[in-house]
């Protein structure tokens, strides 16, 4: 029995080693373990207390420039945005600066919440802006502009002065000016345990059905007829940009085999290639941020060049001004910002969008 015995610890001894040496073995031919450069590239997010920070400045000059260029069109020349995104600044006050809390948080009658009445920490701006702005071409802000444009709009809503600069040595001294730094809760019950408070009350009330339950529906890419319009027409609260609609929950889901859901299910046509005449005003579309509020044949957030060129077929002169100095009204309520791109590239792009804006 001993034997025995010392023959089985043995064969588990063996099969334990066996099963940690399969866990760390690679599975060959099969990917490779990333580089630190590769790794680094993914590593940027930036915690509240400023680990992962790059070392870096930007002025609230520079960051002016970067933002009219590049934000403005979306968030408005002094971040008040427009009827697509929601305001940056607004809504705090140097008494919220002094104590950490912003007031009109606690006002029923306020008429909105904008970016800096809620965010408690200045570390959240930068991280959010190096990570997904400008939102046609993320990831693309150099860090002096991403330093910038976050001194920019910390300059928007009085927290810095006109003439700083804001950098990774003096972040922290920012972060103690943050309008709601103190407004941060944990007073709910989303928390799995008693560490945030113990806070009894669950964050829902559901009660178990006990009779005449409806079916439990299919999980599947469609909402079940009972859901559809919950919480109303889900296409009328959805931007009015990106690639989401929304379905139009007011009406039942397209059934399978109908001329509806054959045009749903239509695949978009693919673009044209473009006329090697077009590809050097479409460069400076793009080196101008134009792309970003303008598409060729669709509306982004203004009017795409197709539909401006059917309205003004040969305004070379009309169309280089609204170029250069902006406007609204026109195509509806959202201003465009003036430009400050050279009145050569104004003319050119001009002169291409009154021929037809062809690609």
């Amino acid at each position: 029995m001993s034997k025995f015995r010392n023959a089985v610890l043995a064969f588990v001894c063996l099969a334990a080693a066996g099963l940690a040496s399969a866990q760390t073995t690679k599975f060959p031919g099969v990917g490779r373990e990333a580089t630190a450069k590769e790794v680094a590239k993914w590593d940027i997010d930036v915690r509240p207390d400023f680990k992962g920070l790059p070392a870096g400045s930007g002025s609230v000059a520079k960051g002016q420039d970067v933002w009219e260029a590049k934000c403005a069109h979306c968030h408005g020349v002094f971040g008040e945005s427009n009827e697509v995104f929601s305001p940056i600044v607004g809504g705090t006050t140097a008494e919220d600066i002094k104590t950490g809390r912003v007031a009109n948080l606690q006002r029923a009658d306020y008429p909105g919440r904008t970016t800096l009445m809620k965010v408690p920490t200045v570390s959240t701006l930068w991280d959010y802006v190096n990570r997904a702005m400008p939102w046609t071409n993320p990831k693309t802000l150099t860090t002096e502009e991403v330093y910038a444009v976050t001194a920019f709009m910390l300059n928007l809503g009085n927290i810095v002065p006109d003439n700083f600069v804001l950098s990774d040595k003096n972040i922290a001294e920012v972060q103690a000016r943050m309008p709601n730094r103190n407004g941060m809760t944990t007073a709910h019950a989303m928390w799995p345990g008693n560490e945030f408070g113990g806070v009894k009350k669950p964050d829902t009330n559901n009660k178990i059905c006990m009779k005449d339950c409806t079916p439990e529906p299919k999980v599947a890419s469609f909402l079940p007829d009972f859901a559809r319009n919950a919480h109303g027409n889900l296409q009328e609260q959805n931007r009015i940009v990106g690639p989401q609609r929304g379905a139009d929950t007011t009406r039942p889901e397209p059934k399978a085999g109908t001329p509806a859901a054959a045009a749903a299910a239509a695949p978009v046509a693919a673009a044209k290639p473009e006329k090697n005449e077009s590809k050097a005003v479409i460069a400076l579309l793009n080196k101008h941020s134009c792309t970003a509020c303008h598409g060729v044949d669709k509306k982004i957030v203004g009017p795409g060049f197709h539909e401006i060129a059917k309205k003004q077929a040969g305004k070379v002169a009309y169309l280089t001004e609204k170029i250069k100095v902006g406007g609204v009204g026109v195509y509806g309520p959202i201003p465009m910002p003036a430009q400050s791109l050279p009145d050569t590239d104004a003319k050119l792009i001009a002169e291409w969008i009154s021929k037809g804006a062809s690609k």
